[in-house]
Protein backbone atom coordinates (compact mmCIF):
# COMPACT_ATOMS: atom_id res chain seq x y z
CA UNK A 1 0.00 0.00 0.00
CA UNK A 2 1.40 3.37 -0.99
CA UNK A 3 -0.99 5.97 0.40
CA UNK A 4 -1.00 9.46 -1.05
CA UNK A 5 -0.97 12.58 1.08
CA UNK A 6 -4.27 13.17 2.82
CA UNK A 7 -6.44 16.06 1.80
CA UNK A 8 -6.32 18.09 4.99
CA UNK A 9 -3.13 20.12 4.77
CA UNK A 10 -3.48 21.94 8.10
CA UNK A 11 -1.94 18.96 9.88
CA UNK A 12 1.39 17.39 9.06
CA UNK A 13 1.62 13.84 7.76
CA UNK A 14 2.40 12.37 11.16
CA UNK A 15 -0.64 13.96 12.78
CA UNK A 16 -2.80 12.80 9.89
CA UNK A 17 -1.49 9.26 10.28
CA UNK A 18 -2.15 9.25 14.02
CA UNK A 19 -5.69 10.49 13.41
CA UNK A 20 -6.37 7.81 10.81
CA UNK A 21 -4.94 5.08 13.03
CA UNK A 22 -6.76 6.03 16.21
CA UNK A 23 -9.92 8.02 15.51
CA UNK A 24 -13.50 7.57 14.38
CA UNK A 25 -14.78 10.29 12.03
CA UNK A 26 -18.45 9.33 12.29
CA UNK A 27 -20.64 6.82 14.05
CA UNK A 28 -19.07 3.41 13.31
CA UNK A 29 -20.83 1.06 10.92
CA UNK A 30 -21.31 -2.57 11.83
CA UNK A 31 -18.80 -4.19 9.47
CA UNK A 32 -16.09 -1.54 9.12
CA UNK A 33 -12.63 -1.86 10.64
CA UNK A 34 -12.23 -0.14 13.99
CA UNK A 35 -9.41 2.35 14.64
CA UNK A 36 -6.82 1.23 17.15
CA UNK A 37 -7.67 1.56 20.82
CA UNK A 38 -5.33 3.59 23.04
CA UNK A 39 -3.70 0.37 24.26
CA UNK A 40 -3.35 -1.00 20.72
CA UNK A 41 -1.95 2.28 19.46
CA UNK A 42 0.53 2.38 22.33
CA UNK A 43 1.76 -1.12 21.47
CA UNK A 44 2.08 -0.33 17.78
CA UNK A 45 3.65 3.11 18.31
CA UNK A 46 6.31 1.69 20.63
CA UNK A 47 7.21 -0.88 18.00
CA UNK A 48 7.35 1.75 15.24
CA UNK A 49 9.71 3.85 17.36
CA UNK A 50 11.89 0.86 18.16
CA UNK A 51 12.34 0.14 14.45
CA UNK A 52 12.91 3.83 13.55
CA UNK A 53 9.54 4.26 11.87
CA UNK A 54 6.91 6.93 12.53
CA UNK A 55 3.15 6.69 11.99
CA UNK A 56 3.60 8.61 8.73
CA UNK A 57 5.96 5.87 7.49
CA UNK A 58 2.79 3.93 6.75
CA UNK A 59 1.97 6.41 3.97
CA UNK A 60 5.20 5.64 2.09
CA UNK A 61 6.60 2.35 3.43
CA UNK A 62 3.48 0.36 4.24
CA UNK A 63 4.71 -2.93 2.79
CA UNK A 64 8.12 -2.58 4.43
CA UNK A 65 6.60 -1.81 7.84
CA UNK A 66 4.10 -4.64 7.64
CA UNK A 67 6.74 -7.13 6.52
CA UNK A 68 8.41 -6.63 9.91
CA UNK A 69 5.40 -6.06 12.16
CA UNK A 70 3.78 -9.04 13.85
CA UNK A 71 1.23 -8.13 16.49
CA UNK A 72 1.65 -10.43 19.51
CA UNK A 73 -2.08 -10.06 20.18
CA UNK A 74 -3.07 -10.74 16.56
CA UNK A 75 -5.35 -7.68 16.46
CA UNK A 76 -3.42 -5.13 14.38
CA UNK A 77 -3.35 -6.73 10.95
CA UNK A 78 -2.32 -5.43 7.53
CA UNK A 79 -5.94 -5.54 6.33
CA UNK A 80 -7.18 -3.56 9.31
CA UNK A 81 -4.44 -0.95 8.96
CA UNK A 82 -5.04 -0.63 5.23
CA UNK A 83 -8.76 -0.03 5.75
CA UNK A 84 -8.44 2.56 8.50
CA UNK A 85 -5.66 4.41 6.67
CA UNK A 86 -7.90 4.56 3.61
CA UNK A 87 -10.40 6.92 5.28
CA UNK A 88 -8.70 10.06 3.98
CA UNK A 89 -11.79 11.66 2.49
CA UNK A 90 -13.85 11.02 5.61
CA UNK A 91 -11.11 12.51 7.77
CA UNK A 92 -10.89 15.64 5.61
CA UNK A 93 -14.64 16.28 5.76
CA UNK A 94 -14.82 15.65 9.50
CA UNK A 95 -11.85 17.87 10.34
CA UNK A 96 -13.24 20.70 8.23
CA UNK A 97 -16.57 20.50 10.07
CA UNK A 98 -14.96 20.36 13.49
CA UNK A 99 -12.54 23.19 12.74
CA UNK A 100 -15.46 25.46 11.84
CA UNK A 101 -16.69 24.95 15.40
CA UNK A 102 -13.26 25.84 16.80
CA UNK A 103 -12.14 22.29 17.54
CA UNK A 104 -8.40 21.63 17.38
CA UNK A 105 -6.29 18.47 17.54
CA UNK A 106 -3.18 17.62 19.56
CA UNK A 107 -1.25 14.35 19.48
CA UNK A 108 1.17 12.81 21.97
CA UNK A 109 4.06 14.28 19.97
CA UNK A 110 2.83 17.88 20.42
CA UNK A 111 4.19 20.14 23.14
CA UNK A 112 0.63 21.27 24.00
CA UNK A 113 -0.32 17.73 25.01
CA UNK A 114 -0.95 17.50 28.81
CA UNK A 115 2.44 16.52 30.11
CA UNK A 116 1.39 15.33 33.59
CA UNK A 117 -0.98 12.86 31.97
CA UNK A 118 1.64 11.70 29.50
CA UNK A 119 4.19 11.20 32.27
CA UNK A 120 1.80 9.07 34.31
CA UNK A 121 0.18 6.99 31.58
CA UNK A 122 3.09 6.81 29.14
CA UNK A 123 2.31 4.40 26.29
CA UNK A 124 -1.39 4.12 27.18
CA UNK A 125 -1.88 7.89 26.94
CA UNK A 126 -4.49 8.71 24.29
CA UNK A 127 -2.80 9.22 20.91
CA UNK A 128 -5.10 12.18 20.19
CA UNK A 129 -7.03 14.79 22.11
CA UNK A 130 -9.64 16.98 20.44
CA UNK A 131 -10.27 20.25 22.18
CA UNK A 132 -11.63 23.78 22.34
CA UNK A 133 -10.38 26.67 24.43
CA UNK A 134 -7.09 27.63 26.03
CA UNK A 135 -4.51 24.88 25.38
CA UNK A 136 -2.05 26.42 27.84
CA UNK A 137 -4.27 25.35 30.76
CA UNK A 138 -3.48 21.70 29.98
CA UNK A 139 -0.06 22.17 31.59
CA UNK A 140 -1.43 23.66 34.82
CA UNK A 141 -2.38 20.47 36.63
CA UNK A 142 -4.73 21.28 39.47
CA UNK A 143 -7.35 19.64 41.67
CA UNK A 144 -9.53 16.97 40.09
CA UNK A 145 -13.04 17.20 41.55
CA UNK A 146 -15.14 14.10 40.99
CA UNK A 147 -18.52 12.85 42.12
CA UNK A 148 -21.92 11.48 41.33
CA UNK A 149 -24.28 13.00 38.79
CA UNK A 150 -27.06 13.09 41.37
CA UNK A 151 -26.11 15.25 44.36
CA UNK A 152 -28.10 16.91 47.13
CA UNK A 153 -27.94 20.55 48.18
CA UNK A 154 -25.31 19.88 50.83
CA UNK A 155 -22.90 18.25 48.36
CA UNK A 156 -23.62 20.93 45.78
CA UNK A 157 -22.80 23.72 48.22
CA UNK A 158 -19.63 21.93 49.36
CA UNK A 159 -18.52 21.49 45.74
CA UNK A 160 -19.16 25.14 44.93
CA UNK A 161 -17.25 26.34 48.00
CA UNK A 162 -14.25 24.13 47.27
CA UNK A 163 -14.16 25.34 43.67
CA UNK A 164 -14.46 28.99 44.68
CA UNK A 165 -11.62 28.52 47.16
CA UNK A 166 -9.54 26.91 44.43
CA UNK A 167 -10.19 29.88 42.17
CA UNK A 168 -9.14 32.30 44.91
CA UNK A 169 -5.90 30.34 45.39
CA UNK A 170 -5.21 30.04 41.64
CA UNK A 171 -5.68 26.26 41.69
CA UNK A 172 -7.04 24.93 38.41
CA UNK A 173 -10.10 22.65 38.56
CA UNK A 174 -9.96 19.42 36.53
CA UNK A 175 -13.17 17.50 36.00
CA UNK A 176 -15.34 15.65 33.51
CA UNK A 177 -17.84 18.39 32.55
CA UNK A 178 -20.74 16.01 33.28
CA UNK A 179 -23.94 16.90 35.09
CA UNK A 180 -23.64 16.90 38.89
CA UNK A 181 -20.40 17.39 40.79
CA UNK A 182 -18.25 17.87 37.66
CA UNK A 183 -20.23 20.70 36.13
CA UNK A 184 -20.92 22.32 39.51
CA UNK A 185 -17.21 22.47 40.36
CA UNK A 186 -16.15 23.79 36.97
CA UNK A 187 -18.79 26.50 36.73
CA UNK A 188 -18.27 27.65 40.33
CA UNK A 189 -14.55 28.08 39.71
CA UNK A 190 -15.05 29.79 36.36
CA UNK A 191 -17.70 32.18 37.68
CA UNK A 192 -15.31 33.09 40.53
CA UNK A 193 -12.61 34.00 38.02
CA UNK A 194 -10.75 30.70 38.15
CA UNK A 195 -9.78 28.23 35.44
CA UNK A 196 -10.80 24.70 34.54
CA UNK A 197 -10.00 21.70 32.37
CA UNK A 198 -12.99 19.64 31.31
CA UNK A 199 -12.12 16.14 30.08
CA UNK A 200 -15.18 14.88 28.27
CA UNK A 201 -16.29 11.38 27.35
CA UNK A 202 -18.75 12.53 24.68
CA UNK A 203 -20.34 15.42 22.80
CA UNK A 204 -17.37 17.79 22.60
CA UNK A 205 -18.77 19.43 19.47
CA UNK A 206 -22.00 20.33 21.29
CA UNK A 207 -20.08 21.61 24.29
CA UNK A 208 -17.97 23.86 22.05
CA UNK A 209 -21.06 25.99 21.35
CA UNK A 210 -23.00 25.48 24.59
CA UNK A 211 -24.03 28.73 26.28
CA UNK A 212 -22.83 27.62 29.73
CA UNK A 213 -19.23 27.30 28.50
CA UNK A 214 -19.09 29.94 25.75
CA UNK A 215 -18.14 32.98 27.85
CA UNK A 216 -15.42 31.09 29.70
CA UNK A 217 -13.96 29.69 26.48
CA UNK A 218 -13.85 33.21 25.04
CA UNK A 219 -12.18 34.51 28.23
CA UNK A 220 -9.53 31.76 27.96
CA UNK A 221 -10.43 30.45 31.42
CA UNK A 222 -11.45 27.05 30.12
CA UNK A 223 -10.29 24.19 27.95
CA UNK A 224 -12.49 21.23 27.04
CA UNK A 225 -10.83 18.12 25.62
CA UNK A 226 -11.84 14.61 24.64
CA UNK A 227 -9.92 11.57 23.48
CA UNK A 228 -13.05 10.50 21.58
CA UNK A 229 -14.15 12.00 18.28
CA UNK A 230 -16.07 15.25 18.83
CA UNK A 231 -19.49 13.89 17.83
CA UNK A 232 -19.27 10.70 19.91
CA UNK A 233 -22.40 9.96 21.92
CA UNK A 234 -22.37 8.82 25.51
CA UNK A 235 -21.20 5.30 26.33
CA UNK A 236 -20.40 3.80 29.70
CA UNK A 237 -17.16 2.35 28.32
CA UNK A 238 -15.90 5.74 27.15
CA UNK A 239 -16.85 7.36 30.44
CA UNK A 240 -14.97 4.72 32.41
CA UNK A 241 -11.93 5.02 30.13
CA UNK A 242 -11.96 8.81 30.60
CA UNK A 243 -11.63 8.54 34.40
CA UNK A 244 -7.89 7.96 34.30
CA UNK A 245 -7.36 11.09 32.22
CA UNK A 246 -9.06 13.29 34.84
CA UNK A 247 -6.83 11.96 37.61
CA UNK A 248 -3.57 12.05 35.68
CA UNK A 249 -4.11 15.57 34.30
CA UNK A 250 -4.27 16.82 37.91
CA UNK A 251 -1.97 16.96 40.93
CA UNK A 252 -4.50 15.77 43.49
CA UNK A 253 -8.09 14.53 43.45
CA UNK A 254 -11.19 15.08 45.57
CA UNK A 255 -14.19 12.73 45.61
CA UNK A 256 -17.29 14.60 46.75
CA UNK A 257 -19.71 11.68 46.63
CA UNK A 258 -19.38 8.04 45.57
CA UNK A 259 -21.41 4.86 45.89
CA UNK A 260 -19.38 1.84 46.99
CA UNK A 261 -18.93 -0.78 44.31
CA UNK A 262 -20.75 0.97 41.49
CA UNK A 263 -20.56 3.93 39.14
CA UNK A 264 -17.77 5.81 37.44
CA UNK A 265 -16.75 7.80 40.52
CA UNK A 266 -16.08 4.65 42.52
CA UNK A 267 -14.31 2.95 39.60
CA UNK A 268 -12.07 5.96 38.99
CA UNK A 269 -11.11 6.32 42.65
CA UNK A 270 -10.33 2.61 42.86
CA UNK A 271 -8.19 2.83 39.70
CA UNK A 272 -6.31 5.81 41.13
CA UNK A 273 -5.62 3.93 44.36
CA UNK A 274 -4.35 0.90 42.48
CA UNK A 275 -1.99 3.01 40.37
CA UNK A 276 -1.07 5.66 42.98
CA UNK A 277 -1.38 8.47 40.45
CA UNK A 278 -2.27 11.33 42.81
CA UNK A 279 -3.22 11.82 46.47
CA UNK A 280 -6.93 11.16 46.95
CA UNK A 281 -9.09 13.35 49.18
CA UNK A 282 -12.68 12.52 50.09
CA UNK A 283 -15.43 14.71 51.54
CA UNK A 284 -15.54 13.56 55.14
CA UNK A 285 -18.98 14.64 56.33
CA UNK A 286 -21.01 12.33 54.12
CA UNK A 287 -23.31 9.35 54.48
CA UNK A 288 -22.36 8.06 51.02
CA UNK A 289 -21.19 4.45 51.14
CA UNK A 290 -18.33 5.12 48.74
CA UNK A 291 -16.99 8.02 50.79
CA UNK A 292 -16.98 5.89 53.95
CA UNK A 293 -15.27 2.98 52.17
CA UNK A 294 -12.62 5.20 50.55
CA UNK A 295 -11.82 6.88 53.87
CA UNK A 296 -11.54 3.49 55.55
CA UNK A 297 -9.15 2.49 52.77
CA UNK A 298 -6.74 5.36 53.42
CA UNK A 299 -8.15 8.32 51.48
CA UNK A 300 -7.52 11.71 53.09
CA UNK A 301 -10.56 13.40 54.70
CA UNK A 302 -11.26 16.95 53.53
CA UNK A 303 -13.65 19.55 54.91
CA UNK A 304 -14.00 23.25 54.34
CA UNK A 305 -11.91 25.56 56.49
CA UNK A 306 -12.30 29.22 57.24
CA UNK A 307 -9.91 31.98 58.18
CA UNK A 308 -6.68 30.32 57.06
CA UNK A 309 -5.03 31.86 54.03
CA UNK A 310 -4.20 29.36 51.26
CA UNK A 311 -5.57 26.51 53.37
CA UNK A 312 -6.53 24.44 50.35
CA UNK A 313 -3.14 24.76 48.65
CA UNK A 314 -1.36 23.94 51.91
CA UNK A 315 -3.56 20.91 52.51
CA UNK A 316 -2.92 19.55 49.03
CA UNK A 317 0.81 20.26 49.23
CA UNK A 318 1.13 18.45 52.56
CA UNK A 319 -0.50 15.36 51.11
CA UNK A 320 1.79 15.44 48.10
CA UNK A 321 4.87 15.64 50.27
CA UNK A 322 3.76 12.57 52.19
CA UNK A 323 3.00 10.82 48.90
CA UNK A 324 6.13 12.00 47.08
CA UNK A 325 7.82 8.60 47.21
CA UNK A 326 4.97 7.19 45.15
CA UNK A 327 4.23 10.22 43.01
CA UNK A 328 6.01 12.78 40.87
CA UNK A 329 7.97 15.32 42.95
CA UNK A 330 7.50 17.92 40.23
CA UNK A 331 3.81 18.07 41.06
CA UNK A 332 4.60 19.98 44.25
CA UNK A 333 5.36 23.14 42.30
CA UNK A 334 1.69 23.94 41.81
CA UNK A 335 1.01 24.34 45.50
CA UNK A 336 4.24 25.96 46.74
Amino acid sequence: MNTQNTQNTQYNENTQAVLLLSTFFSKPKKDEARPLTAIEYGRFARWLHEFNFTPSSLFHQFDEVLSKWKDPKGKITADRLSEILGRKAAMGLALEKWQRAGVWVITRQDSEYPQLLKKQLRHISPPVFFGVGNKALLQNGGLAVIGSRGIDNIDEEFTQNIAIQAAQENINIVSGAARGVDETAMLASLNAGGTAIGIMADSLLKAATASKWRKHLQNEQLVLISSFYPEAGFSVGNAMARNKYIYTAANAALVVRADEGKGGTWAGAKENNENQWVPLFVKQQSDASGNIALLNNGAIPLELQSGAELWLANTLASAQKVDSNNSQPNNLNLFE
